[in-house]
């Protein structure tokens, strides 16, 4: 009985076994569009199944289900299809353009809109634009991305934080960047460096008052929204992962430095150094040392990132990981990083309820030089690698430790040994997290919230052990324990929420979008720290405690010192908005927001900041149609943001401006004393940025020429700063609002198809960003309206006020200068003969071009800065031509055509000159005047049909370089940096390959 049961179960097994092979089996097609071009990479699913696959280039596709399932077809910009598939083997479908596609999503203050219905000036950056670039920010990334949007890197320390400005600067002593949003987290501009690139889905930049005054007293100097990658609804799992191996270099320079023989000999010409006794064959026999490879190298970056995404009926989930290691160009210098991100979205049944949630856990190690941009011999490696004598070699290094001595010709050997000893470390740990949820009450009225946090715990060690002859050569008589550690945790957490009531509603042509919101937030700041003096070398170890020695009765040697720190700071705010739109053809908005701030009086405590906004579509007016114009609207808007971080870049600086405040010292006889430090001023209010924005959209010739072109004017008014008084009040200034500032230019934005092949076809398009910018101070708090290193009433902020450069004087050799009047002097007078140059560190015109191409499967890109209208000091040059520090330190060849009286026509003065150093003047100064191939990527995309014995669905592999090439005069590494400073870390050129899967 067993035996027949088993056989019959066994006929059943086989006959659903036949009649499930019967119903599943292999259907086949091609994919057009349509214009009977194939399409590749359109995805095709089983409705309701994981089962998928994609076309490959030529369109072609090839998927098994049954009779009674249903193939989906969708693409980016195409409509979806449903296509059942009955009795059918082959399923050739056309996609046509969706016009909900094509009409691409605008985020805004807190809504999102379409295109066609927008108000504002914003753009919006896509991940393929972002994704496996190889800096450490992503910051970095946006460089010349969006026109306006002015990025400066002043370090190329890896993840260095980068100075970020929006059409121009607004501020003198607050803050002057732009608000940034990762999925609705403030977060802090400055640090970036824990953040994964590769998790972002796309950066929209809000530029005029229409989209930043709803942000109130964040929205002065513009606002970046950072959303991240989502999974999508009825998406089967998706695993992608991206490897990224790159070479990090020093860049090019122009300062032309001397060799060994070369430094020898203008020291003998001088008669100083070691080259001053020597005799022409030892000069000539001198070997030369090269300190550039010595404290520079090439970094390796190894950067990787796996992804997960998937989707059912009701939620979906994204979930990445990340590992980042890089080493910086100069030695002692690299960055550790470590993510973990997972988002969530799901609705309910009656998609009434939606929510979302992300969590970001991210953790980095950097260790950093101390010291660099600063003058110290042995201290800044960057100093050493150019200034160090080029015949001090290292293999002295061991002769000197034996006996060290601290001199200006052992700086390399002193720098040697920091390398060796010294320790920086910053650790840290920053976790964001957000949750979003919305309820529909009805078809038009819903509410919602949004709660957000941003978490960073740092650590900070710096440690020097008592082996370093360097620090022993500074120590006490008689303390051979004079090692040091510094540690330091700095806490900082903030929370943000905002709750809304949101009302819309559509009834014939019109449309009615009404928000009423309340935003809170809150932030706290903690810090300790200590300093132990002395350190016990057998037992030390860095972070560790083990080798601290003890205070003694003796001596003051080993006094700890300790600080800490506590901040809190805190906004309320509440607002709202309206739009409202007529037949998709016009369009109004306005806004209206009233914000709180702990950093004001009483009396000033609330601002309120508003904004109206406007759009024609002229492109959908009857008497367009026929016309060259696929879109045309005309946009307009005015308004007013704020700015309540009027000093320092964090939340809790100045938090008592409107106080009077006192600091205790020596007084009278050597007794304590309380002295006055801040005269409280009981009127302080906000920073009031007003910008009116006038801008055009347009679409030609079959979307052919796309772009937009924008004109604005912005001032900023009250002002902080410190206004003189008399010392009589013990104190020489007070905190006030005067004066106004005003940033006035346009923004252009162009992207031409110049071949459309199509899908595996020959495609190329160029495309263009610009930004011109003028800036002016208006009602200046001085009778004379001048203010010293800032500027004068109708003048550039940072205006450079000096002493003209005149040349060299062919009869002695000494400097020349112009005095006020243009009269050539080689005594000018410091108070009266300096002027105002009309130059600045910030560039009147930046942007960008690029072109990109891509035929079956190979693809190039590019983007190529430029910045016209920048002046800075270069003072690394001023270091190689200084005749007074021959015998001491390094020169470049410049000074071979140095005065004399043989050579009387040069612009070197002579190496004897006694005025050379006398006056500060514009000799220095140098154009930033630049273009640059800041990104060059080529790759290829393997083909579909390639893939399928795999289970790879997508195989690129790709090749990038970053600041490859430099056209400018600027002779030194960091053209983009906006600062002057001194043997500065040069930001590296970046050569990288790539490899991206999915399946």
């Amino acid at each position: 009985m067993k035996r027949k049961l088993s056989g019959i179960l066994t006929l059943l097994l086989v006959l659903v076994v036949q009649i499930s092979f019967a119903q599943d089996r292999t259907i086949a097609g091609m994919v057009t569009d349509s214009e009977g071009l194939p399409l590749p990479g359109v995805n095709v699913l089983v409705k309701n199944t994981n089962r998928g696959t994609q076309t490959d280039f030529d369109g072609n596709y090839s998927i098994r289900a049954s009779e009674n399932e249903i193939l989906v077809f969708s693409y980016l910009g195409f409509e979806t299809i449903e296509y059942p598939i009955a009795n059918l083997n082959t399923i050739n479908v056309t996609l046509s353009p969706d016009a909900a596609e094509l009409d691409e999503v605008i985020v805004q203050g807190y809504r999102t809109s379409t295109k066609e219905k927008s108000n504002i000036a914003s753009i919006t950056v896509s991940s393929e634009s972002i994704e496996n670039r190889p800096n450490a920010s992503v910051v970095q990334t946006l460089s010349g991305q969006v026109a306006g949007l002015n990025i400066s890197t002043n370090s190329g320390q890896p993840g260095a934080a980068s100075v970020i400005n929006l059409r121009g600067v607004n501020s003198i002593n607050g803050n002057t960047q732009p608000l940034f949003l990762i999925d609705g987290i403030p977060v802090d501009e400055s640090n970036f460096r824990s953040l994964n690139p590769q998790d972002i889905a796309s950066i929209s930049v809000l530029k005029d008052a229409g989209a930043t005054a709803i942000y109130g007293n964040r929205g002065a100097n513009g606002v970046v929204i950072i959303e991240t990658k989502q999974g999508n609804f009825d998406s089967p799992l998706q695993i992608s992962a991206t490897s990224i191996i790159s070479w990090n270099k020093l860049q090019d320079h122009d300062y032309d430095l001397n060799n060994a023989p070369e430094e020898l000999g203008l020291e003998n010409l001088y008669g100083s150094g070691r080259g001053a006794s020597m005799s022409e064959e030892e000069i000539a026999s001198a070997e030369s040392a090269d300190w550039l490879n010595h404290f520079f190298r090439t970094g390796i970056t190894k950067n990787n990132t796996l992804s997960l995404s998937s989707g059912g009926e009701r939620a979906t989930q994204f979930t990445s990981l990340g590992f980042y290691d890089t080493q910086g160009i100069l030695k002692g210098s690299d960055l550790k990083r470590f993510n973990f991100r997972n988002n969530i979205t799901g609705k309910s049944d009656n998609d009434k309820f939606n929510y979302g949630s992300s969590v970001s856990i991210n953790y980095s190690n950097s260790n950093e030089p101390s010291s660099i941009g600063t003058g110290g011999v042995n201290q800044n490696f960057v100093l050493g690698a150019f200034q160090a004598l080029p015949y001090v070699l290292p293999s002295g290094y061991e002769e000197w430790a034996e006996a060290p001595v601290a001199s200006f010709t052992a700086t390399p050997y002193m720098l040697m040994d920091k390398l060796k000893y010294f320790k920086q470390a910053d650790e840290e740990v920053k976790i964001l997290g957000s949750f979003n949820a919305n309820y529909n009450f009805t078809d038009y009225l819903s509410a919602s919230i949004v709660m957000s946090a941003d978490y960073e715990n740092e650590i900070y060690v710096q440690a020097v052990p008592s082996e370093s002859f360097n620090i022993a050569l500074f120590a006490e008589t008689g303390n051979d324990n004079d090692g040091r550690q510094t540690q330091s945790s700095r806490r900082v957490f903030s929370y943000n929420q905002v709750a809304s009531l949101n009302f819309n509603e559509s009834w014939d042509k019109h449309t009615l979008d009404v928000g009423v919101f309340t935003e809170y937030f809150k932030a706290h700041l903690r810090s300790f720290g200590y300093t132990a003096n002395g350190l016990f070398s057998k037992t030390f170890a860095l972070g560790d405690g083990a080798g601290f020695i003890s205070d003694n009765s003796q001596n003051d040697w080993y006094t700890d010192e300790a600080f800490a720190t506590s901040r809190n700071a805190g906004l309320f705010s509440y607002f709202g908005q309206i739009n409202y739109d007529y037949d998709t053809t016009y369009g109004v908005g306005a806004t209206v927001r009233r914000d709180a701030s702990y950093r004001f009086p009483d009396a000033n405590k609330w601002g309120t900041f508003y904004s109206v906004s406007a759009r024609w579509n002229i492109n959908n007016e009857d008497f367009m149609d026929g016309s060259v114009f696929d879109i045309l609207k005309l946009r307009a808007s005015h308004g007013t943001a704020g700015n309540q971080r009027i000093t320092g870049d964090t939340y809790f600086s100045g938090p008592d401006l409107g106080k009077s405040l006192f600091a205790s010292g020596v007084g009278y006889g050597g007794e304590n004393a309380i002295f006055l430090s801040q005269i409280g001023n009981p009127s302080l209010k906000w920073e009031t940025v007003t910008q009116t924005n006038v801008g055009v959209d347009f679409e030609v010739f079959n979307r052919r020429l796309r772009g937009s072109f924008d004109a604005y004017w912005k001032k900023t008014e009250d002002l902080f700063q410190s206004m003189p008084v008399s010392a009589i009040n013990a104190t020489t200034g007070i905190n006030t609002n005067i004066g106004s500032l005003t940033n006035q230019g346009y923004d252009v934005n162009l992207k031409y198809d110049v071949l459309r092949g199509g899908p595996g076809g020959f495609n190329m398009d160029v495309s263009f960003v610009g930004n011109y910018n003028k800036q002016e101070f208006v009602d200046l708090p001085s009778e004379t309206g001048v203010i010293e290193d800032i500027g004068r009433e109708g003048g550039k902020f940072g205006e450079i006020y000096t002493i003209r450069f005149a040349g060299v004087n062919p009869a002695n050799g000494n400097v020349l200068f112009y005095t006020a009047d243009g009269d050539v002097t080689e005594t000018p007078n410091t108070d009266t003969d300096r002027v105002w140059t009309d130059k600045n560190i910030y560039p009147d015109y930046t942007g960008s071009f690029g072109i990109n191409m891509d035929y079956k499967g190979f693809f190039i890109q590019s983007q190529f800065n430029y910045a016209v209208g920048g002046d800075r000091f270069d003072w690394d040059l001023l270091g190689y031509q200084d005749p007074s520090s021959i015998g001491t330190f390094r020169h470049n060849r410049d000074l071979a055509r140095a005065w004399t009286p043989e050579n009387r026509v040069t612009d070197i003065p002579s190496l004897t000159a006694t005025n050379i150093n006398t006056y500060d003047s514009d000799r220095y100064l140098r154009s930033t005047d630049h273009l640059r191939i800041r990104f060059l990527g080529v790759g290829y995309n393997v083909p579909n049909r390639f893939l399928e014995p795999t289970g790879f669905n997508q195989l690129r592999i790709f090749a990038n370089a970053e600041n490859l090439v430099t056209f400018s005069e600027w002779r030194g590494f960091d053209v983009e940096a906006l600062q002057s400073a001194q043997w500065d870390y040069p930001t590296p050129r970046i050569i990288s390959l790539g490899v991206e899967l999915a399946f």
